[in-house]
């Protein structure tokens, strides 16, 4: 339990809403209004850096990579081991999450994945890298990562408490979105104009941000929260929580599906932009660009909800699975850069709603444990999906590849929308209000209240 002004944790979420908001409507809050809260403002100004030299790695080591070995394979396996601790590790890392003060975490993690971006620099700039090394390397962050990732999203709710967490979650997204519109293209400069090194090296400094916000935060300004004691079944109580609660189980499960089919994007872009129309690093930065556009433009609408409603991640992950699909009809450069934009938009408002709806859902004292487990499936579903995406890839074309992660998501959406109606009681209503149709999933006991009327 919280003892901390604000902290209790928020209501669980139904099956088919979020936890309900003020009488009257939807409650809704000003689109930057947990940046009032100065702790949070110093972690996002700090991300902000951060996540610009995040970008720029990501972009130079997938590009690295191929220039190196000319295969779509590599890229995959590089994406793999990158989240391979996450998969291996990460409900082992919820569990230290718990027990540990998150901010002093996050200033570890900050500090080796520095060391990391700025050795991959120093190798690449000397002409000594080599592809192992960038294996390595990609393990290296992965490690970190698996402490980071749900240190980094359990510490936003003891910054700003429950009451701005669904915006501050949304604003994490688009200042990483944000960041991708600025990465990529500097990346692209960099790589074409003097080499990937430079961007490894940029990224490594960019540390230097967030650690300063950490260092300047008050502790007395934080949210407390009660840490888990050190003791036995842990690890196993954190499971047995989730499995227990509808809610949050089949939201991880969907998350698990697109992320493992469905996210591939170092795979899919890189031959895109490589086999399928021939362009150069240009290009592969072009699409990474459109399709922040589009993140920024799904986070941006998240923060002005009030509330994460099921039903918009259910139709948000169909619709992220049915553009993919198109996406990979495209016959043309620029028709496919299109398509990039509501790939990011949908696949954004998936990612931020499920966020939301697990932390407000969940007590504070099992936040880092579901965290994490909700980053091992979404993450950790990548050293499954990446060389399944490549191999492909290689072998029967991306347009496959990208076709197969749509279809799969799609699918995997529906279904566990049926699953998730079935489980809250709710039906299929058809009605008609304010001169429109309506179709929607409703508690069985108000389906006469939405029949059709004159």
């Amino acid at each position: 339990m919280s003892t901390g002004p604000g902290a209790d944790s928020a209501p669980a979420p139904t099956t088919h809403d979020s936890p309900p908001g003020p009488p009257g409507g939807t409650r809704r809050s000003s689109m930057f209004s947990s940046l009032k809260i100065r702790n949070y403002r110093l972690f996002f100004a700090g991300q902000v850096v951060s996540n610009v030299g995040t970008w720029m790695q990501r972009i130079a080591q997938d590009w690295l990579v191929l220039s190196l070995t000319g295969s779509a394979t590599a890229v995959g396996i590089t994406t793999a081991l990158q989240f391979l601790p996450m998969l291996l590790f990460g409900l082992y890392g919820g569990v230290l999450v718990d027990r540990l003060p998150k901010r002093r975490i996050l200033l570890c993690t900050q500090v080796a994945m520095a060391a990391t971006g700025i050795v991959l620099a120093l190798l690449t700039l000397s002409g000594r890298v080599e592809v192992w090394h960038v294996y390595v390397a990609a393990f290296a962050v992965g490690l970190a990562t698996v402490l980071d990732n749900p240190a980094r999203q359990s510490f936003v709710s003891e910054m700003v408490g429950p009451d701005q967490l669904q915006n501050a979650v949304s604003l994490n997204s688009a200042n990483f979105q944000s960041a991708r519109l600025v990465g990529p293209a500097v990346a692209g400069l960099m790589i074409t104009g003097v080499g990937t090194g430079w961007a490894f090296l940029a990224n490594g400094l960019s540390f230097v941000a967030p650690i300063a916000g950490l260092l300047l935060m008050r502790g007395r300004e934080l949210h407390a929260v009660q840490r888990a004691p050190r003791g036995k079944g842990q690890l196993r109580e954190g499971l047995h929580y989730v499995a227990g609660r509808p809610d949050l189980i089949w939201p991880i499960v969907l998350v698990g599906f697109i992320g493992t089919f469905g996210f591939n994007f170092p795979v899919y872009l890189t031959a895109f932009a490589d086999d399928v129309f021939h362009a150069g690093a240009g290009s592969y930065s072009l699409f990474n660009t459109l399709m922040a556009v589009g993140s920024l433009v799904g986070a941006l609408l998240a923060a002005r909800r009030g509330t994460s409603r099921m039903r918009v991640l259910i139709a948000a992950a169909v619709a992220f699975g049915l553009v993919e699909l198109a996406a990979a009809a495209a016959p043309s450069l620029w028709l496919f850069a299109l398509f990039m934009v509501p790939i990011g938009m949908f696949g954004m408002t998936v990612n931020v709603t499920a966020n939301t709806t697990i932390q407000m859902g969940t007590d504070p004292a099992m936040r880092g444990r579901v965290m994490a487990l909700y980053m091992m499936v979404f993450l950790g579903g990548s050293p499954v999906g990446a060389p399944i995406a490549g191999w492909i890839t290689d072998v029967y074309g991306v347009r496959a590849g990208l076709a197969a992660g749509g279809a799969v998501s799609a699918l995997a959406a529906a279904v566990i929308g049926l699953v998730l109606a079935r489980v809250g009681g709710l039906r299929l209503a058809v009605g008609w209000r304010h001169g429109h149709p309506t179709l929607r999933f409703v508690p069985k006991e108000r389906r006469k209240e939405l029949a059709p009327v004159a």
